[in-house]
Parts: structure tokens; sequence; C-alpha cells
């Protein structure tokens, strides 16, 4: 099984309730494939360095996938033609880093780290 760190940007003005539809609808994807999500991280809202079909702004939805090569092709596949989507990245990985979130605010990753001293 190979290891995958996938990340989607969907368009700024899409809602928090399509940016659940479109989290089911690609970890349905993965399984029906015979692969396995072992996370899944909402980024948020965040700024893209550049334009992107108009946008300034996407939202970030991060999957840690476990699976085969055809996972990655039917995600890309139907990510290809989805009109929600500004850009989307598969990297693979050797192993996860499940204990960092990189994208928490600096009050909950300060707490964190006085609870740990």
């Amino acid at each position: 099984m190979n290891l995958y760190e996938h990340t989607i940007i969907a368009r700024q003005d899409t809602s928090p309730s399509e940016i659940k539809q479109l989290t089911e609808k690609y970890s349905k994807i993965v399984k029906k494939n015979e692969g396995e999500i072992v996370k899944t991280e909402n980024w948020g809202l965040l700024n893209l360095s550049y334009l992107i079909k108009k946008n300034k702004k996407g939202s970030y939805i991060h999957f840690k996938i476990k699976g085969k090569g055809n996972v990655v092709d039917a995600l890309e596949k139907n990510e290809a033609i989805d009109k929600k989507l500004l850009r989307y990245l598969t990297v693979k990985v050797k192993e996860f880093d499940l204990d960092t979130n990189y994208f928490s605010k600096k009050d909950e990753n300060e707490k964190k780290e006085s609870i740990k001293n």
C-alpha cells in the first residue's frame, strides 16, 4: 500500500455545507477504489499566492490516504471535471505526520505547548 497526501482547493464562494459534500464525495471515491482515508483536515479559507480563475482565496481540504495508484487516478479524474475546485495536488509520502496540525490557530498551539511543559 502506498501513502499519499492529497489536497484540494475549492472556490472561495463555496459554502460550508458544500465543503462537507465535497469531502464526502471524494472520501467515497477513495473507499470505492479500495483505499483508506487515514485523516481528513479542513484547513479553511486561505489566501492564494496568485489569482486562480479570478479567485483570491480558496477553501483547502487535505486528505491522508492509504491505497494503490488507481485511487489517485480515480480522484484526479473526478476532480478535473469538478467546477467547484480550483486546484488539486497529490504527493506520495513515506510516512504520515498525524500529530502536527499546521493550520490550527496560534492560541491552540500555545495551549498545547504549555500543557506539555
